[in-house]
């Protein structure tokens, strides 16, 4: 029988360093040889069924890249950048050898090529991408084809193709770009949400020029957001390596099947910390299939401000646990009016599948098709209903709908704001219509370096009285100064004037 840990063959001499006597040597040796007749081996002993696995998983990762490698490219993008007081810095210094052997020659200073505009530079800048289709459509990130000039893609053989952009999506920072090529090699997608936290994944790409550089690890984590990253995001975390240059190539499962896009790492140094993210492929297959089809993305709306219901919050709407997503606010008119949803409704599951914060229910709607009817469960007054929803299409202009129906200037001043109703009133110890409750202050927001928090009350706008957003609203509108602000905020028992502006 072999166990599959080791002794070390040095076992007894850790019984011997204090003064040994006869009774404890004989039992270290006793013990020694018991544990090497019951199937123990030395650490530097190996079997050959030990070496046999780890050959059978090192070939099983290099099988899983010989196949996708050829279909994964590098990304050599071009961008013309407004030179902000350029001309004022020693071109010298930038022209300098030394820099130019570290930084390559796109950080040269324009002015060290005649033919350049005096106001503009070039930059060169790479990323990674995958082949979808053998006619040559390659899926990457937004961020990597955005706002460029020229774009080149170079292939396994290193064979290299102009490129142009089929379509973006900023809000998920996909893209889909196309060279004029055939019978290209194809990576297979897989399904990301049968990904599980601890399975293996393989990460191919470009990090700092480097094409077809590999690097393994496992699924950290599923479903992270709030990253700040994208409007929409349900990240997959790893720890296979992720450098800048990563960005656009694929994450695979041991089958060699795609099942995320490289996109972002967490670093405090600019390089691998251990924590990169992916967007799952289920996502960005579904919005390539539109940017292919009308080279833009329509998303699914309902109409309504959220927030996270915790455990207090749930008490205090008649629930037991947190989870879900509380209604704060229902636009008129909107798809979610009309279907009967109210403000104060917790939704806690979509067609049977749970809700779990405001993040999963904003991309569950986002991602589906408008016109699609969806059975919402909601907790309203302590009991559970299911009400019928028709998804609407989300307006183009999304912003301007957010800042309507919170205040435009206290948004961009780091606030989100909610109506009081009578049961957030009674949890915070507020009365209902005594002011406009602050939800959410964005961090390193003008409001956030205030030191305004959430649970706080605005009471006055301009030192007109408010009890509601559209009375906020109206006294927006008579502001004389939309860069500035005056408010009164209560917390508890005490208010403060506050004046709030924007740089």
């Amino acid at each position: 029988m072999t166990y599959p840990f080791h002794v070390p063959v040095e076992f007894h001499t850790m019984h011997t360093l204090s003064k040994p006597n006869k009774k404890t040597v004989f039992a270290s040796c006793l013990l020694c040889l018991t544990l090497l007749a019951g199937g123990y081996h030395p650490v530097h002993a190996q079997t050959e069924e030990d070496l046999a696995l780890l050959d059978r998983s090192a070939k099983a990762f290099s099988s899983v890249v010989k196949k996708a490698g050829p279909a994964v490219v590098h990304v050599g993008v071009e961008k013309e950048t407004a030179a902000k007081n350029m001309g004022q810095l020693p071109s010298d210094l930038f022209n300098d050898p030394f820099f130019e052997r570290f930084f390559g020659p796109q950080f040269r200073h324009p002015r060290a090529n005649p033919r350049q505009d005096k106001q503009t530079f070039k930059q060169q800048a790479a990323g990674s991408g995958f082949i979808i289709a053998s006619d040559g459509y390659i899926l990457t990130n937004n961020h990597v084809v955005e706002e460029s000039s020229k774009i080149t893609v170079r292939l396994a053989d290193q064979r290299e193709f102009p490129a142009k952009v089929v379509g973006t999506d900023p809000q998920s920072d996909v893209a889909i770009i196309k060279i004029d090529a055939k019978d290209l090699p194809v990576l297979p997608l897989g399904n990301s949400d049968s990904l599980e936290v601890g399975e293996w994944v393989i990460a191919i790409g470009s990090p700092f020029e480097l094409s077809q550089t590999v690097t393994v690890g496992v699924v950290s984590a599923k479903g992270r957001n709030r990253m700040g990253i994208t409007d929409y995001e349900n990240f997959i975390q790893t720890d296979a390596a992720i450098n800048p240059g990563n960005s656009g190539g694929p994450l695979l499962n041991i089958r060699g099947e795609a099942v995320g896009m490289n996109t972002a790492i967490f670093s405090r140094s600019g390089g691998y910390m251990g924590i990169g993210f992916a967007i799952p492929i289920n996502m960005a297959k579904s919005i390539e299939q539109q940017l292919r089809k009308s080279g833009k993305v329509t998303r699914g709306w309902l109409g309504i401000l959220i927030q996270d219901v915790n455990e207090e919050l749930a008490k205090s709407f008649g629930g037991k646990v947190g989870g879900g997503a509380l209604i704060s606010e229902v636009t008129d008119g909107s798809p979610a009016q009309k279907s009967g949803l109210l403000q104060g409704d917790i939704v806690t599951a979509i067609n049977g599948e749970q809700v779990n914060d405001v993040a999963d229910l904003r991309n569950k709607i986002a991602m589906t098709p408008p016109n699609t009817e969806l059975k919402l469960r909601i907790l309203r007054d302590g009991q559970e209903k299911e009400l019928a929803v028709a998804v609407g299409e989300q307006p183009a202009d999304m912003a301007s709908v957010a800042k309507k129906m919170t205040g435009a200037a206290l948004t961009e001043l780091g606030l989100s704001l909610q109506d009081l109703t009578k049961e957030v009133a009674e949890q915070f110890g507020y009365s209902k219509d005594q002011g406009v409750l602050i939800a959410d202050v964005e961090e390193g927001s003008a409001a956030a370096q205030l030191g305004l928090q959430a649970g706080q009350l605005v009471e006055e706008v301009n030192r007109i009285r408010v009890r509601n957003l559209k009375e906020l609203q109206q006294a927006l509108k008579k502001s004389n100064n939309p860069k500035q602000v005056l408010l009164r905020i209560r917390s508890g028992e005490h208010s403060q004037y506050v004046v709030l502006q924007s740089e």
